[in-house]
């Protein structure tokens, strides 16, 4: 017996996707675009049937010469327009695939056409297609998202003691440090990492009706040595109507997007004009206004937003693209390719524009420690009724606390002139003791910890990865 054929790519061969001049640059922007275009999708496909011929070779059912011819021809070009057309046919682009492979085969060995697709049907080869896409595009999505938080981490270490205005339902509340803010965002693009990251991607092998009966006892053995060689999971039975494999995929990507928002909606909103606790440093024109010279943009951030907004919709779609029929459904599994694929492009290019946008990123300190100071004390009106509630009573300082900040608020008087000036809460605290009460740095409570436990954590994930 000769040896056996060299396995299908373990890669896809990146090609340009099918693109939009005007939008694209926006909304498939980075390296994740490129994994899930047409050709890589017909890589896909391709790869699948040369993996078929190898696995059937694998336990017998056909000689090692005739897989051979079909891996030879999987790696032939054929024409995506002319596939294209011929699926609106059959419903499908791979049924006219294996009929253009089959013709590629026959000129090459006439016998070994015979067993193109064999015991195969076409939501075996999507699906599978879909699944190896899908594992392709993982790690540069991951690259993205790693290369972000290695950025965040840097700066929640730097700003670790930067004092910070809290923001609560959007009005100023406690405290904090930019070094927490950071520290929240590196947590959560790291768990949304790490959620993708653990995803298992199954291969399909069901044939007609989910059964293999056309493989006969061998049905199970080629299923196998089929997950084995395209590097995918093998799963207990043909997943045709049992959609969560695509679901948790979906899923996980959702998470993604999620994370990818919540902080390029933060960077937005603290490089307001009237913030102005972050910026984006781009290069020479970025950010630019088409009208108002002035206008200094955060970009990056803005388009990670325009990006990771579209997410949702496409979620959406897919779960509702879940509710399958019997053993193959009618139109269903149709239904999720273009979505997967969108969904794809725009989490990639939401997580190449929040890494743009983090390493432009510039943190003004003085400008953070300006809005603290501009309440004049108030923020820590919870301090000083924490410190007088064992004499007072909580209620009695709560209420006496409070009209000592409406005055200041009212008046623009510092907190710890009022304070030191009411009747109930001086007779307890002098005007000295107000102001250190008063100073930010001193009730960041746990803060500095929490920091310190979002980089340790971020620092096991890399070693888990590097091990």
């Amino acid at each position: 017996m000769s040896e056996p054929p060299s396995e299908p790519p373990s890669e896809s061969h990146p090609a340009p996707v099918r693109a939009s001049a005007l939008f694209d640059p926006l909304v498939a922007a980075g390296p994740v675009a490129r994994q899930v275009g047409d050709d890589t999708w017909l890589r896909g496909m391709l790869d699948f049937e040369s993996a078929l011929a190898a696995a059937q070779a694998d336990v017998g059912l056909l000689p090692w010469h005739h897989a051979r011819h079909i891996a030879l021809s999987c790696e032939d070009d054929y024409d995506l327009a002319e596939l294209g057309a011929a699926a609106a046919k059959s419903g499908n682009p791979a049924a006219p695939l294996v009929r253009a492979l089959t013709e590629r085969v026959a000129g090459r060995d006439r016998e070994a056409a015979r067993h193109v697709h064999r015991g195969a049907t076409s939501q075996d080869v999507m699906d599978t297609a879909a699944m190896l896409v899908s594992a392709r595009a993982r790690d540069p999505l991951l690259g993205e998202l790693r290369a972000t938080a290695d950025r965040l981490a840097v700066l929640a270490a730097e700003h670790a003691a930067t004092v910070q205005v809290g923001r609560t339902l959007s009005q100023y509340a406690l405290p904090v440090t930019f070094g927490v803010t950071a520290a929240g965002w590196l947590t959560s693009l790291d768990a949304a990492a790490e959620e993708l990251a653990a995803l298992r991607f199954p291969v399909q092998l069901g044939g007609a009706a989910g059964t293999l009966a056309s493989l006969g006892e061998h049905g199970t053995a080629v299923l196998s040595a089929l997950a084995a060689r395209l590097g995918l999971a093998e799963p207990a039975l043909p997943w045709h109507s049992d959609r969560t494999p695509v679901l948790r995929l979906v899923g996980a990507l959702g998470e993604v997007a999620g994370a990818i928002s919540g902080v390029a909606r933060s960077v937005v909103a603290l490089a307001q004009s009237d913030v102005g606790e972050l910026r984006e440093e781009g290069p020479a024109g970025s950010g630019g206004s088409s009208t108002m010279p002035h206008k200094r943009n955060p970009v990056a951030a803005v388009s990670a937003l325009a990006c990771a907004k579209q997410a949702p919709g496409l979620v959406a779609d897919l779960f509702a693209a879940a509710e399958h029929e019997n053993q193959r459904a009618a139109g269903a599994w149709h239904a999720e390719w273009w979505p997967l694929i969108q969904l794809w492009r725009v989490c990639g290019s939401a997580a190449h524009w929040l890494r743009t946008g983090v390493d432009r990123l510039a943190v003004d300190a003085g400008r953070m420690r300006e809005n603290l100071d501009r309440g004049g004390g108030v923020l820590l009106a919870e301090r000083v009724t924490t410190e007088l509630a064992p004499v007072l009573g909580r209620l009695a300082a709560h209420d006496a606390v409070t009209a000592c900040c409406h005055r200041a608020l009212e008046h623009g008087t510092p907190l710890a002139e009022e304070l030191a000036a009411d009747r109930v809460v001086g007779a307890h605290l002098s005007r000295e003791a107000a102001q250190r009460l008063l100073d930010p740095a001193g009730y960041l409570g746990s803060a500095t910890v929490f920091v310190q436990r979002a980089l340790a954590r971020h620092r096991s994930r890399e070693d888990d990865q590097c091990g």
